[in-house]
C-alpha cells in the first residue's frame, strides 16, 4: 500500500515537473485606456523598424511585418503606405538565461565520516541537490502608436523558451507569437458578413 502511494507521489511529481518547463509563452499587454480603438481604419509600419539590422529589413521584420499585417486586416483595419492612423514597430530581443531547481534527496550515511549528511539541510537526513540549466528566452514587443498624437496606445509583450527547433523554423513561432499577443488586442477579429 505504501509502495503504491509513493509511486503515485513520483509520478504526480514528474508530471508537475514537466509541465513546469513547458514552454507555453508569457503574453503581457497595455493599452491605454483613453484610446477609442474602433476609430482606427488605417495602419502602417515605422521605417526603419527596431527589427531591422544595418539598414537594411531583415528576414524577422519581414516575417513580423506579414503576421501582424494579418492580425490587423482580420480586425477590420487597412493597411496603407502613407499617413496612417496606428504605425506599428517591433523590437526582439534573445537572452540567456539559467534555471536553477534544488531538491532534497535522501542520504544514506553519505559524508564526514559517514554520518551527519543532511543534518543541516531542510529535512535531516537529506541533502539538497541543485541543478543549474541554461536556456535561450525570447521576447517580441509589439508597439502600436496614434501616428497623429505621436502616442503608444498598444503594447504586446511575448515571452517565451527558445529551442534550437524553434530557431531552425522561425516562421511559424514569430506566426504564433504575433498571434498570441494580438488575442488580447482591444479590438476583436470581424466576424464575416452573412
Amino acid at each position: 500500500m505504501k509502495t503504491r502511494h509513493l509511486i503515485a507521489a513520483a509520478l504526480s511529481a514528474a508530471a508537475l515537473a514537466a509541465a513546469g518547463c513547458a514552454s507555453t509563452p508569457n503574453v503581457r499587454v497595455m493599452s491605454d485606456p483613453s484610446a477609442d480603438f474602433t476609430q482606427y481604419r488605417t495602419f502602417g509600419f515605422a521605417s526603419p523598424l527596431g527589427t531591422d539590422r544595418g539598414g537594411y529589413q531583415s528576414a524577422v521584420s519581414q516575417q513580423l511585418k506579414t503576421s501582424a499585417r494579418t492580425q490587423l486586416e482580420a480586425r477590420g483595419l487597412r493597411y496603407v503606405e502613407a499617413d496612417p492612423d496606428l504605425v506599428v514597430n517591433f523590437s526582439a530581443t534573445l537572452d540567456e538565461k539559467l534555471r536553477v531547481s534544488t531538491t532534497p534527496t535522501a542520504t544514506m550515511g553519505v559524508g564526514y565520516y559517514g554520518y551527519r549528511t543532511g543534518m543541516y539541510s531542510a529535512w535531516p537526513m537529506y541533502r539538497d541537490e541543485t541543478t543549474v540549466t541554461p536556456y535561450n528566452e525570447g521576447t517580441l514587443n509589439i508597439d502600436i502608436a496614434d501616428a497623429r498624437r505621436r502616442q503608444l496606445v498598444w503594447e504586446g509583450v511575448v515571452r517565451s523558451t527558445v529551442t534550437e527547433k524553434t530557431r531552425s523554423n522561425i516562421g511559424p513561432a514569430l506566426d504564433s507569437a504575433v498571434a498570441n499577443a494580438f488575442a488580447k488586442y482591444p479590438v476583436p477579429v470581424a466576424s464575416p458578413a452573412k
